[in-house]
């Protein structure tokens, strides 16, 4: 174990501390200490609180210590909903949405997520998981710590455990990585014609295999047109959690199957998208554990104006979480601090309530609320040092990043422009 590092000065401290998830009201209250200070020991948090008190410690004496004088501190950004195992990106699908391509249109073109399996599946593991350790090191740029990544981009079962495995390779280098499997992403084209053939593949070889392996921790499948049916999602779901996997649900994007109302079933850990979420089912989200996490960077890059009811949802009580729901096809984007700003300005959320739903709700949207996702004695050190004082200024300058530093674990894992001095 080295040094005790102390960060001490920072203009607002962000704990966040408190019960998970977070709802309603206590989405707003960031538990911000003025002129506050952080003691890690080994990869921990030790303490927080004001800075002079902090210096007196003894277990300070002899830290490191990161001067963070006038600067915002806070949790590093949890983000819950991503799929950064990808081969390349898609600029052409991009170039021919804008030019008004339909998803039928762009898979003439080759393009379209089939374009996005062909490639992986014939990529090597080595330069797939260059590939993906390169999109890592931007989500640390920019204040990311723990990030979940799913599959289904493989849609057969070596191209699934594939991109499985290389996230499990770099877990830790340099985040936290979330393993979620996603074979029932779309129906593979061999598919098309009997998709239901597909859903006995997932349910009957895929799953058993992925769980045997310890490959993924959660089951996620996308329920909505041009994807699966309600029936097949329920089906694929409960087959997980018999084997144990913890479910989640790609529902309410495009169309209204349903898909909110089972995830509550279900009882999933979250729901994600819920762009066309109302009425009774977003009532029944709003008074379950299941969590909302909300996606506002791919409704930005489709150039849609249908952005998930965030103030409903709020207002009605349920646990909002945000994430960037980053991938080739519809938001390729790693920065959460854009979607702090999204939240604000397209879905009303006010910054701190954002901050809330990508730090401590976003920790709980993956089972690691109790280690993660705010700044509390016992946790891990995973935090971020803003280049501003003022935490608003993350939604306020869109587009910029303020990652000032970021630490993992005890560790700098970003380090533009950290100032390290030892204890006098």
């Amino acid at each position: 174990m080295g040094r005790p590092v102390l960060i001490r000065g920072a203009r607002q401290l962000l704990t966040l501390r408190g019960p998970a998830p977070r709802r309603g009201r206590q989405l707003s209250d960031l538990e911000i200490i003025e002129d506050g200070a952080v003691l890690v020991v080994g990869d921990r948090i030790h303490s927080v609180g004001a800075s002079r008190r902090m210096e007196n410690l003894k277990e300070a004496r002899g830290a490191e210590v990161i001067d963070a004088t006038g600067k915002a501190v806070m949790p590093g950004f949890v983000d819950s909903h991503t799929h950064f195992v990808f081969p390349v990106g898609r600029p052409a699908d991009f170039e021919h949405r804008i030019g008004g391509a339909s998803y039928a249109e762009l898979r003439q073109h080759r393009g379209g997520i089939h374009s996005t399996v062909q490639a992986l599946r014939l990529m090597s593991p080595t330069a797939l998981q260059a590939q993906a350790l390169r999109w890592l090191r931007k989500f640390a740029a920019h204040g990311t710590t723990t990030v979940e990544g799913k599959s289904g981009y493989g849609l057969n079962p070596a191209a699934e455990r594939k991109s499985l495995r290389v996230m499990q390779k770099l877990d830790g280098r340099p985040l936290e990585v979330v393993r979620t499997f996603l074979g029932a992403h779309v129906v593979p084209p061999q598919f098309e014609s009997s998709p239901d053939a597909y859903v006995d593949l997932v349910v009957g070889q895929m799953l058993p295999d992925i769980r045997r392996r310890r490959l993924a921790e959660f089951c996620d499948v996308f329920c909505d047109s041009g994807a699966f049916t309600l029936a097949q999602a329920k089906r694929i779901l409960l087959a997980a959690r018999e084997l144990g996997f913890g479910l989640k649900l790609h529902a309410d994007q495009l169309t209204r199957l349903g898909a909110t109302g089972l995830a509550v079933e279900l009882e999933a850990v979250s729901v994600d998208h819920l762009e066309q979420l109302e009425g009774d089912e977003l009532e029944a989200l709003a008074n379950s554990g299941t969590i909302a996490t909300l996606l506002p960077g791919s409704v930005f890059h489709l150039g849609s104006f249908r952005y998930p009811p965030a103030r409903r949802l709020i207002e009605r009580g349920a646990a909002v979480a945000l994430a960037t729901d980053f991938n080739p096809g519809t938001s390729p984007t790693p920065n959460m601090q854009m979607i702090l700003a999204l939240a604000a300005t397209q879905m009303k959320m006010t910054p701190a309530e954002a901050i809330s739903a990508a730090t401590i709700n976003g920790a709980a949207a993956l089972g690691r609320a109790a280690t993660v996702g705010s700044l509390e004695p016992g946790k891990f050190a995973d935090l971020i040092i803003l280049d501003t004082g003022d935490y608003r200024e993350i939604a306020y300058y869109f587009g910029l990043n303020l990652c000032r530093m970021t630490m993992r674990r005890g560790e700098i894992i970003w380090p533009a422009a950290a100032r390290r001095e030892k204890a006098r």
